[in-house]
């Protein structure tokens, strides 16, 4: 019994999948609709935050290379308004370092070969490799 459309479906899936696996990931989130006053901004947490993430080796590391000191990183930051000091420490939280994208590619990766070899399973081909 040959099943009408075969062909055309499963190029329509091999197509949509290689869509699917190319696109983008996006992080989505509310944003506030009003800006917040700088009096609401804690500056000593956002110092402490962007502190904590200096002391870490890497970031050390880098900078020491980029051929900065500790007191002129501290001379800069004591430079920055409250705002400004507000925004660099949400632009920490936003940082993705390392952050599960070898996971995805790996599945990405296995789904396609699954496809690969049900299509080739389903159309009557056979691989020999010598």
């Amino acid at each position: 019994m040959k099943i009408p459309f075969v062909k055309e479906v499963s190029w329509y899936l091999v197509v949509a999948m290689f869509v699917i696996a190319i696109c983008p990931r996006v992080d989505a989130g509310i944003a506030p609709s009003t800006v917040l006053p700088s009096s609401q901004f804690d500056r000593a947490a956002d110092l402490e935050k962007i502190q904590r993430t200096l002391e870490m080796k890497a970031v050390k590391d880098r900078l020491e290379k980029l051929g900065f000191t500790n007191d002129e990183i501290t001379s800069k930051f004591g430079q920055l308004n409250d705002r400004q000091l507000h925004q660099l420490a949400l632009q920490i939280d936003d940082l993705r370092v390392g952050k599960d994208d070898a996971i995805g590619i790996i599945i990405a990766i296995l789904v396609i070969v699954l496809l690969v070899v049900l299509i080739l399973h389903f159309t009557g081909h056979k691989v020999i490799v010598t």
